[in-house]
């Protein structure tokens, strides 16, 4: 399956200053199928290591050779005979060896003729809590962070090209789609709030028949329960693990709140803060979360203005999310807890697409919130998130009226349009969203 990534990986083959390639993400989101169909499309000589349970490397990176030493056992290892621009060597579950990652500061020194591309499903997680602190090389990797396939991907995946397209068309233009392609477009969508972006589920769903109603719920239950095993295998404390676990278990009952403010009482009703800072860290450095921090004043550069104790949490994944709270497909029809699908669908989508923190603004002493802002050239843009066609809101008002941006965007499950200085966006159409 075609993914967008694939373009950002070329951009970094043809950078004059290319240096070792760090790939950040979670569990099978797709990182090694990408990597390796870059490397067999754009490399005439392709070498792969990976070193899950590879203990030799992992030794030897360990051990008191030298740079120079470690890189050439590397090399013969993974079979590289000769370091050229037709070459490129990939280093999969490079988390299992933090002194390998510490490494490529030599490499990028002393061989950048050496295209390599290191990956890791929990990267984050490795670097973080090295025992060892090996020394990140700062300055000298390039990174990118891969997530699942976000909707545009989706309809890619089902041949829905032409639909891409005008979707696209309209979000320029704010000129509605034709009623035909609107109606498909959110059929799909629906479909996608069942199945989710997972390439293992989209796959599933495409063989199928495109029906998301015999779609196999198991795919999403052991994705699920792969990350609780590695919560059990990368944390070495076991009461840490048990907080990491009902931390991310909490995710879908912390949505269903009004505010969907995370609150540590929804974990444990004797929760405090500061015995859960390293388990949402643990979470959010293995990709397999989104926080998202209330702003206090919403101008440029809203970084500035986070409130860094207020925040929402979102899962990686609408379909993991659905499948959490036992929803079948005829829930998502009936648009049984879409609202609070919609939101965590609308945040992972600027998420993946503007790779930036993301934000939200609640006044605490009043009922206005806006369910997302966007940092963009025009300013800051409010966002606001309806799962219907019912887009009567007074917060939104409120917050243009307080606050003057130069334009709103509503999504909704209403066409596309531009009336009132509100750009009306699909929720079909988030991933066009800049």
């Amino acid at each position: 399956m075609k993914r967008k990534i694939y373009d950002k990986i070329i951009e970094w083959k043809s950078s004059k200053n290319r240096k070792p390639l760090l790939m950040f993400g979670a569990r099978q989101v797709g990182k090694t199928y990408i990597i390796r169909e870059f490397c067999k499309n754009e490399y005439e000589n392709f070498h792969e290591v990976n070193l899950f349970h590879n203990e030799y490397i992992i030794n030897i990176y360990e051990s008191k050779m030298n740079a120079e030493e470690k890189f050439k056992e590397l090399l013969a290892i993974a079979g590289v005979k000769e370091i050229n621009e037709n070459t490129v060597l990939f280093v999969d579950e490079v988390q299992e060896s933090p002194s390998l990652i510490s490494n490529l500061k030599y490499i990028y020194e002393e061989h950048p003729d050496l295209n390599i591309i290191c990956a890791g499903s929990l990267l984050g997680v490795s670097l973080k809590r090295n025992k060892n602190k090996k020394a990140f090389p700062v300055g000298k990797v390039d990174m990118l962070d891969m997530y699942q396939m976000d909707f545009e991907e989706f309809l890619m995946a089902i041949d829905e090209d032409l639909l891409i397209s005008e979707i696209k068309k309209s979000y320029e233009t704010n000129k509605p789609l034709l009623e035909s392609f609107h109606n498909h477009a959110l059929a799909y969508y629906r479909q996608y709030l069942y199945v989710g972006g997972m390439p293992e589920a989209v796959q599933n769903f495409i063989e199928q028949g495109k029906n998301a109603a015999s779609f196999d719920d198991n795919i999403l239950t052991n994705i699920i329960n792969a990350y609780y095993e590695d919560m059990f295998k990368y944390v070495d404390n076991n009461s840490e693990t048990v907080k990491i676990k009902a931390t991310y278990s909490s995710i879908p009952s912390q949505l269903a709140n009004d505010s969907h403010k995370f609150q540590y009482s929804k974990i444990n009703t004797n929760s405090r803060k500061r015995d859960y800072e390293l388990p949402l860290d643990w979470l959010l450095e293995s990709r397999i979360v989104l926080q998202s921090f209330n702003v206090k004043t919403p101008s440029v550069p809203v970084k500035m203005f986070l409130d860094i104790d207020t925040f929402k949490m979102y899962l990686n994944d609408v379909g993991l999310l659905r499948s959490m709270m036992e929803l079948n497909y005829s829930d998502i029809v009936d648009g049984k807890f879409n609202g609070l699908i919609a939101e965590n669908y609308v945040a992972f989508h600027l998420k993946s697409s503007l790779n930036k923190t993301l934000t939200y603004y609640k006044n605490e002493s009043s009922t206005l919130e806006i369910d997302f802002l966007i940092q963009n050239e025009d300013g800051v843009i409010p966002v606001e998130v309806k799962s219907s066609d019912n887009t009567q809101s007074k917060s939104l008002k409120t917050y243009v009226d307080n606050f003057n941006p130069k334009y709103s965007i509503r999504v909704s499950s209403k066409n596309f349009g531009f009336v009132n200085n509100i750009k009306t966006v699909p929720l079909y159409a988030v991933f066009c969203i800049k």
